[in-house]
């Protein structure tokens, strides 16, 4: 009797389990910015700071891909140096302006290009950058009292190394890392990756990562 040969699905193996962040996950989208960038898998993206560079569109943020997700600008002749989040096409989804006059520094986050007090999303308050270590504290327009942050930002900024925490707890969001390649050496970019944890707003992200960096920029002029 002839013998039938196996097929491939005879020995297929189940697919592997993929790699899942640490911490608690969330299984509803915590959108800050808007839902449309909360994703229910880990983001990465790739910032590219442009830092030989004094042009007005010294950030670019890109996929895993290489597509351009959102350019950051600075927008000129304003009293302090504001910067302005663009999408692929753009469109201003995000205006960040520091608050003059403040004991600590303090960014406000506003929709679109407005600087309207109707359109603030957040603020963000720098608690400590002592020793290079940065803790940025975030509240949300709706959290007046400021009892407790919404969210903090912890790390080394020299280092490109911070992690997103939510809230007080030790729930990680989002986790910065530095990319040391060839190009950045040669063509004077400064390269770092950031993953976003699902369900996570990665517009929100990248709008603290440019607070970090002119907090910094700042403390290195004073």
């Amino acid at each position: 009797m002839a013998q039938t040969q196996p097929n491939a699905t005879q020995f297929a193996y189940p697919p592997m389990p993929q790699p899942q962040p640490s911490g608690t996950q969330f299984v509803q989208p915590q959108a800050v910015i808007g839902p449309q960038y909360c994703a229910p898998y880990p983001v990465d993206l790739s910032v590219v700071r442009k830092v030989l560079t004094i042009t007005d569109g010294n950030f670019a943020v890109t996929d895993t891909g290489g597509n351009v997700i959102f350019k950051v600008k600075g927008v000129l002749f304003s009293i302090k140096t504001r910067r302005l989040i663009l999408d692929a096409a753009g469109t201003p989804i995000m205006t960040l302006k520091p608050k003059l006059l403040t004991a600590h520094d303090r960014w406000l986050a506003f929709r679109g290009d407005s600087l309207n007090a109707s359109d603030l999303i957040f603020t963000a308050k720098r608690s400590s950058f002592l020793q290079f270590k940065v803790k940025l504290h975030v509240f949300l327009a709706n959290n007046t009292k400021e009892d407790v942050c919404d969210y903090k930002v912890e790390g080394s900024w020299n280092e490109k190394s911070c992690t997103v925490y939510h809230g007080q707890s030790s729930n990680i969001v989002a986790q910065m890392h530095k990319k040391q390649t060839v190009q950045s050496i040669v063509m004077g970019k400064d390269n770092f990756s950031v993953t976003i944890y699902p369900n996570i707003d990665y517009a929100f992200i990248v709008a603290l990562i440019v607070i970090l960096d002119e907090i910094n920029q700042e403390s290195k002029e004073e």
